[in-house]
């Protein structure tokens, strides 16, 4: 698909003059071309490396470049990637003071500038001029422990167990897991920090992490008033925030809510599964998609505001579709929300992410998801996860596992989406007599969400382009509208 194409396709967001433009996300294709091209001088240098890539696509159907958080490359590259983007990011820890670049505007790894280490052996001749070629690429996955038990270096550590540097649950780990032709290939953990340096626990500090994650986790998520259940919620948040930093309880809360999700989500399971064979966890996460009534949609941005994060794009899909969301990222852990709601047209003119929503005389695709299931800040639990896959062979291998794949709602060259078919959950008879004494379903529909449940949740394989940032409206409105519960088929026949 050409350019021209693409740029009629990519929304504006509903902003200020000033907001839509910091929010009409740019194709980087020119600094994803920068990247990629080292990392495949990186691949061509480094066997273990290579075959690691070749087994997360052909394994996980997941791309190498997805997984990688940073490149160490010569200061002499410097100058074409501020060409294609990058910007210095002056206020970022380093161990000896590199220069760090990152592309503000774009979903890229950064890059740390560095003379080449004397103790990495040169490349072998016939690789390639060394300046052209990364001395260090260092993936994510969730956890390096993790990573290494499943992937162990090539050559057996002297003393039986791999030296990781940083301690378990501190703000940076780091392992180095293979060197080969003067090229090093690392892991790193990250834990509410955005900086390279490891840092020592202070005293008291793991029994703190553990207590904060405890608390997220064990929650109360049911109630009969679901505005108790945010109350609850926000008093735990400030136990946890009197134990950690918010960059901390960020990361925290949400590695508690995916966990949440995947228990109700075979596809979650299957994925999550395959993925940790090779030791990643969700380390490939794009972005988390709550659903929230109108009633409780403040309270939710107003827990995130409370975690760090920023708003970014306000979108509204117009009058006939019936929903807005907002969309928030925490600047330090990279965590994206994207938090649906029923809107009307008068609301699209103040920021309805902060303003108290009233009730309506009928329910929209995610109010009525709300109404069958709960919050997703509470009883529901994430609509669904978004991570970056290779498109076509995470279909082909998810059918394999009898996951079936709906068609894409975005299919472009630099936004490529769809769900896997939802995943029925019972609906509570309670919920399901509320709303028809209340008006909002049939007595008809009533009936059949209490004897066949509704559809609850999805994976959504998501592949991203040119660094491209944001999403397309048009889109989301169309999977939104396939997803309503009162279009739902039956169980025994499958979605489209």
């Amino acid at each position: 698909m050409g350019k021209a194409a693409t740029q009629t396709t990519r929304l504006k967001p509903n902003t200020a003059p000033d907001e839509s433009k910091r929010f009409d996300w740019p194709l980087a294709y020119e600094a994803e071309a920068l990247i990629r091209l080292r990392l495949d001088t990186f691949l061509a240098q480094n066997g273990f490396a290579r075959q690691l890539a070749a087994r997360m696509r052909t394994e996980t159907g997941t791309d190498f470049f997805e997984w990688v958080d940073h490149l160490v490359l010569s200061p002499d590259d410097e100058t074409p990637l501020l060409k294609a983007g990058f910007v210095r990011s002056p206020k970022t820890e380093t161990p000896r003071g590199e220069v760090v670049l990152e592309h503000p505007r774009a979903t890229l790894p950064r890059v740390l500038l560095r003379d080449r280490n004397p103790s990495l052996a040169p490349p072998r001749r016939g690789t390639g001029k060394s300046k052209q070629n990364p001395s260090v690429v260092a993936i994510k996955p969730e956890f390096v422990a993790d990573f290494i038990a499943r992937n162990p270096p090539l050559t057996p550590p002297r003393r039986g167990t791999v030296e990781l540097e940083g301690e378990p649950r501190s703000r940076f780990r780091r392992v180095v897991v293979v060197e080969k032709n003067g090229s090093r290939l690392e892991a790193v953990e990250r834990r509410g920090y955005r900086g390279f340096v490891p840092a020592p626990l202070k005293r008291g500090e793991l029994a703190a992490l553990l207590k904060a994650k405890e608390l997220f986790a064990t929650r109360r998520r049911r109630f009969e008033n679901d505005a108790a259940g945010c109350k609850v919620a926000a008093k735990i948040l400030t136990e946890a925030l009197k134990l950690v930093d918010r960059d901390v309880a960020c990361h925290l809360f949400f590695e508690v809510e995916r966990a949440y999700w995947e228990s109700r989500n075979r596809a979650a399971r299957v994925q999550k599964f395959r993925q940790d064979t090779l030791g990643l966890g969700w380390g490939n996460h794009d972005h988390h998609t709550f659903r929230c009534s109108r009633a409780h949609f403040a309270d939710f941005n107003r827990f995130l505001d409370r975690l760090g994060f920023e708003k970014r794009e306000r979108f509204y899909a117009g009058a006939e579709a019936g929903w807005g969301a907002q969309v928030s990222e925490q600047p330090v852990t990279n965590i994206v929300i994207f938090a649906d709601v029923d809107l009307t047209s008068e609301e699209t003119a103040f920021d309805f992410s902060v303003k108290e929503l009233p009730p309506t005389p009928a329910l929209g695709t995610v109010g009525l998801w709300c109404g069958l299931h709960g919050e997703s800040f509470l009883e529901a639990g994430m609509h669904h996860l978004e991570a970056r896959f290779e498109f076509d062979a995470l279909r082909e291998q998810l059918q394999s596992q009898g996951v079936i794949t709906m068609n894409p709602f975005s299919d472009f060259e630099f936004l490529r989406q769809a769900f896997t078919e939802g995943e029925r959950w019972p609906v509570r008879r309670e919920r399901a007599e509320h709303l028809a004494s209340a008006g909002l379903i049939t007595r008809e529909q009533r009936d059949q969400f209490i004897r066949d449940g509704a559809i609850g949740s999805h994976l959504e394989n998501l592949q991203r382009h040119g660094g491209f940032k944001g999403f397309n409206q048009k889109a989301v409105s169309a999977i939104i509208s396939a997803t309503d519960p009162r279009k739902q088929s039956l169980p025994h026949d499958r979605a489209a």
